[in-house]
């Protein structure tokens, strides 16, 4: 890259100071983030209600999905460094991506779902059945015995009892004895997997190398650097509200396949604009110099060839058993899906494996820095774990126990409820910034421990407020729109305390040799992260018959027990961490 190619030519205008490039690369982000939130919006009421895997299933494939999104970056970063280069390393992300997105729009009938008792299954009937993400107002479900239709009723207990036309009560089930299922197509289940397979690999090429991108603009020591991630990091926040509202909005009009072609859509949008970009990212991300010969259509066979090898991840998260009652720690352990073991074991292995390294090769001095920094990693893990929660069981929350209404003028779908974290994060983002500003002037800004403090203790208080707020759900058990608003307001007040100073503060706290090994750990914290929130909304699971609650009491009851519990936990986290913030700090020697 040019010094022409980094900033504005003579008589060339700039984009509010900043290379041309700026605009057409915060346009490609734009457009792939609108893709990703808004499928991502949709994916966990797509899988509970057009394929009726259940919430367990269902979770477990969120979380291992979303963990794989985290991971593979590691892969697709190294690759363009040394052979592809970023700019050819997004374009074929960008098409993956978007094959994976259409891919997905082809789900097919929906899943027959069936109830099985006294060692007979029984046809599952469903009224008004709307495949959509909001189910229709009457839509009304029955069991099929012998001819006769029998409304499903979960109790507190866990017993289900049968109720006929004439309210009586014609069969009651103990705990257990229902099992519920669906008839599911093999051939649009393998494309529902093999498409989440897809858009995992494709965003490992294109995720962190757009990013790269962005960064070669300015030369090492331009002051505009920080302020042109802050504009890109906008159109990141811009993508995310447009994709949730109308990919919810189309999925609930005109079906899922609209919802999730205007996501494969706009990846290829994204593939147009940085294949088609009319000379302005000449320089940018090109081919790294010095390779002997082209590697790249052996790394693009390679990477179609790791699809089959996701797929086989998420076939086994959808499989993995419930742990059984009684069986200990050994027992959860061993019914985890093989991708959390991978990920749990080899975070256990890198956090002390590093360590002493360091104690070995570094000085005291660069010991406890990168100490505090793992200390820091750990934290980050819980922080995440809480916070993931917005895709999986929130979703499901906002689906079946949230008044969805708005001043009683519209109602807003599950999948747009999700929107009110990027709409916070805009707010706030330049008023938490004014904020530090301010207290740094006074030499009071908030230590970087103390930062990660805050925002535990603002996730843990995010799902009390719920907590709180069901105290005045209707008779419906439906919790108030504004107490799911207000939850989420919170949680992007905390993400603003973590994620925007996480990256600075591995560079800063990292012996400089490992500073690129150091990195991979953190987005290896948020990976684990997110498979260890798919396993705490599977903790949520709520019984369902064809993909519906069939005790709304129970439901809010279920989730309200788990939240309040990890809420308390996470709080009491975050104040050991505040108090244990001054040593952190003399660990840190100076970095803030």
């Amino acid at each position: 890259m040019t010094e022409t190619d980094a900033t504005p030519a003579t008589g060339q205008k700039g984009w509010f100071g900043h290379p041309p490039a700026l605009a057409r690369l915060f346009t490609i982000e734009m457009w792939e983030r609108f893709g990703y939130y808004g499928m991502r919006a949709l994916l966990m009421l797509y899988l509970t209600k057009h394929f009726v895997l259940g919430d367990h299933a269902s979770a477990g494939l969120y979380g291992g999905y979303t963990a794989l999104v985290y991971l593979t970056p590691l892969v697709g970063g190294l690759i363009a460094d040394q052979y592809l280069g970023a700019k050819r390393s997004v374009r074929f992300g960008a098409l993956l991506m978007a094959a994976g997105y259409i891919a997905l729009a082809f789900g097919g009938a929906p899943s027959k779902a069936w109830a099985e008792y006294d060692g007979v299954r029984h046809e599952i009937i469903v009224e008004n059945f709307r495949d959509g993400p909001t189910s229709a107002a009457n839509e009304a479900r029955y069991v099929l015995d012998n001819g006769q239709k029998l409304t499903i009723k979960g109790q507190a207990d866990g017993s289900i009892d049968l109720i006929s036309a004439d309210g009586a009560v014609a069969r009651s089930l103990p705990q257990g004895a229902l099992k519920e299922g669906s008839d599911k197509d093999p051939l649009h289940l393998a494309i529902l997997l093999t498409a989440l397979a897809t858009i995992a690999v494709g965003n490992g090429f294109f995720k962190p190398n757009i990013s790269t991108m962005v960064g070669a603009l300015y030369a090492p020591g331009d002051s505009r650097r920080d302020a042109g991630f802050t504009i890109f990091y906008m159109g990141i926040n811009l993508g995310s509200i447009l994709g949730q509202f109308l990919c919810a909005l189309l999925a609930d009009h005109i079906g899922w396949w609209g919802g999730f072609g205007i996501a494969g859509i706009g990846m290829l949008v994204s593939f147009a604009l940085v294949t088609f970009h009319g000379g302005r990212l000449n320089g940018l991300g090109d081919t790294p110099l010095g390779q002997t010969r082209d590697r790249g259509v052996v790394i693009y066979v390679l990477a179609l060839l790791a699809i089959p090898a996701l797929y086989w991840l998420f076939s086994n998260l959808m499989s993995a058993p419930r742990p059984t009652p009684g069986a200990g720690i050994i027992g959860m352990i061993m019914a985890l899906p093989v991708l959390t073991k991978v990920l749990n074991l080899t975070f256990l292995i890198a956090i002390p494996g590093i360590l002493v390294w360091a104690w070995r090769a570094g000085s005291r001095q660069e010991f406890e820095m990168m100490l505090a920094a793992m200390v820091l990693v750990v934290f980050n893990v819980l922080f995440w774990t809480l916070f993931e929660q917005a895709g999986s069981s929130l979703s499901l929350f906002a689906d079946r126990n949230t008044d969805r209404s708005v001043f009683g003028l519209f109602e807003m779908s599950a999948p747009q409820t999700q929107n009110f974290n990027p709409i916070s994060v805009v707010i706030l983002a330049p008023i938490l910034s004014a904020l530090w500003g301010a207290l740094a002037a006074r030499g009071r800004e908030p230590s970087i421990p103390v930062k990660f403090g805050i925002a535990l203790i603002g996730v843990g208080a995010g799902f009390l407020i719920l907590v709180l707020g069901a105290q005045f759900a209707d008779d419906q058990f439906r919790v108030g729109l504004f107490w799911l608003a207000a939850l989420y307001v919170v949680h992007s007040a905390a993400e603003l305390c973590i994620s925007p100073v996480g990256l600075s503060m591995i560079t800063k706290l990292s012996i400089a040799r490992i500073t690129g090994l150091m990195m991979g750990v953190w987005f290896l914290s948020i990976s684990l992260a997110q498979s260890l929130a798919g396993l705490l909304a599977q903790s949520a699971s709520v019984e369902t018959v064809g993909g519906e609650v069939t005790n709304p009491k129970l439901s809010l009851e279920t989730y309200l027990a788990i939240y309040e519990k990890f809420g308390l936990i996470t709080i009491g986290v975050g104040v050991l961490l505040l108090i244990g913030a001054r040593w952190l700090r003399r660990w840190m020697h100076g970095v803030n």
